[in-house]
């Protein structure tokens, strides 16, 4: 009897530690060719900037969201109508900015895959449908924004058309943000909109940029690209802030816990890829549509390369003393590209086929030899994996897998590591880990 229990111990560790071979199925099925014709399309635009043209077919931001809602579209009807697609949009006046050159309606395209066991839970992937030239309210001369961020757009028309095919027990939505140019406006917009429906949000993941693989310093790189993330959520209560001076957690908030899984995943399914996790909110000084769900306290996180080039973004088209400016279609990598769609996609997939995390986890076991653990149970959860790391590792380094609720880590003494729980479905894939946020006492 004792044998035979611990062969189905050895077996459901075995089937824990494996991978999912549909994950490889979705990195396969991403098209470089199906991204390369869109982000085509999408330059066509001549320009895409937010207070550009409405009404022409052909030109201005008013064509481009009506193109890529017809995409969305059509992938919905090749799904039997799997994704529901409709606009969201807000007001913008000249008084909100010095960079809002007249009244304008900010129009975000979404397409929700809406969750077969948690629709109210909602994993988003966004790409920009806007561009800029050097002037950013210049609405009139061309900007074919082609790495900026068609290359992001179209990774996320993508990442449906491929996971489209599946079903999840939580929620996809693909979505297409107006205004970030001048303020982050569309993404400030959908997130007021999501916390105004009560959605439970897992993450947010960004795309911004995820075409160019030769940075202005010259170096060339098609394997390496960011991942942003903030520290803890902008919307703390003082009481978390002075916790975090006793219990630690100043790397460990939502959305850097989001950036772990992501690079976990990738070292994981795509170990060809250098995942490299960025400790700060967005570039120095600069912005992306992420912000505005960290804002709300939702998390989220940046993706984009990792070696940028400054002469094709924010520029008109011109030569000066031999270098070619302008963000245009030939600078565009679409196998790089077709990767960090990959990576995306299997984030989603996992995400959305995880179960919930826990909403609380204690944890105790001051002046002992050991840390205690004790967390919520989770509807959908096989078993739980309590995670731990040095205190100065960026990545959660040792895990232990178990059944109950609660645990006891014997020899493993709390002041010197930091901690964390997901919860693990029946089908392996994990939720994101969640710190500590109650004392057992």
């Amino acid at each position: 009897m004792k044998k035979i229990t611990l062969l189905v111990l050895l077996i459901a560790t075995v089937g824990f530690s494996q991978t999912d071979a549909k994950i490889y199925n979705i990195i396969n099925a991403v098209s470089a060719e199906r991204i390369k014709a869109d982000v085509k399309t999408l330059t066509e635009f001549g320009t895409r900037n937010t207070f550009s043209d409405t009404i022409s077919n052909t030109r201005g931001i008013g064509a481009a969201r009506r193109w890529i809602k017809s995409q969305f579209e059509n992938i919905s009807k090749d799904c039997n109508h799997c994704i529901d697609v409709f606009y969201q949009k807000d007001l913008v006046t000249k008084e909100m900015s010095s960079r809002v050159p007249h009244d304008a309606w900010i129009v975000n395209v979404v397409a929700v895959q809406k969750g077969t066991k948690y629709p109210n839970r909602f994993v988003i992937m966004s790409g920009d449908i806007d561009s800029r030239n050097s002037d950013g309210s210049n609405f009139t001369k061309d900007a074919p924004g082609a790495n900026d961020n068609a290359s992001g757009m179209a990774g996320t028309i993508e990442a449906a058309r491929v996971l489209s095919k599946y079903k999840f027990e939580s929620s996809i939505v693909y979505l297409g943000l107006s205004g970030e140019e001048q303020g982050l406006f569309g993404g400030a917009g959908f997130a007021k909109y999501a916390k105004e429906k009560g959605w439970d949000i897992i993450g947010v993941l960004n795309n911004d940029m995820i075409g160019n693989i030769e940075g202005v310093d010259g170096v060339i790189d098609n394997r390496s690209f960011r991942i942003f993330s903030e520290p803890v959520s902008a919307n703390e209560t003082e009481r978390q802030r002075k916790a975090r001076r006793f219990y630690g957690g100043e790397v460990d908030g939502i959305s850097r816990q989001l950036a772990r899984y992501i690079h976990k995943n990738v070292k994981i399914y795509m170990p060809e890829m250098n995942p490299m996790m960025i400790y700060r909110l967005d570039r120095f000084g600069r912005g992306g549509h992420h912000r505005p769900f960290n804002d709300l306290g939702f998390a989220g996180i940046r993706i984009m390369e990792a070696h940028e080039n400054y002469t094709q973004q924010h520029q008109d088209i011109r030569t000066e003393n031999g270098i070619k400016y302008g963000d245009t279609f030939e600078h565009v990598n679409f196998g790089y590209a077709k990767k960090l769609t990959a990576v995306n996609a299997i984030n989603l997939a996992s995400l959305a086929w995880a179960p919930p995390s826990p909403t609380t986890v204690e944890i105790g076991g001051i002046v002992e030899a050991s840390a205690k653990l004790k967390w919520n149970k989770v509807e959908g959860a096989k078993g739980y994996k309590i995670y731990w790391r040095d205190t100065t590792s960026p990545t959660w380094d040792y895990s232990r897998y178990v059944e109950g609720t609660q645990f006891t880590l014997d020899g493993i003494v709390i002041d010197n590591f930091f901690f964390g729980v997901a919860s693990v479905g029946k089908n392996g894939h994990e939720s994101v880990v969640v710190f500590p946020n109650k004392i057992i006492r």
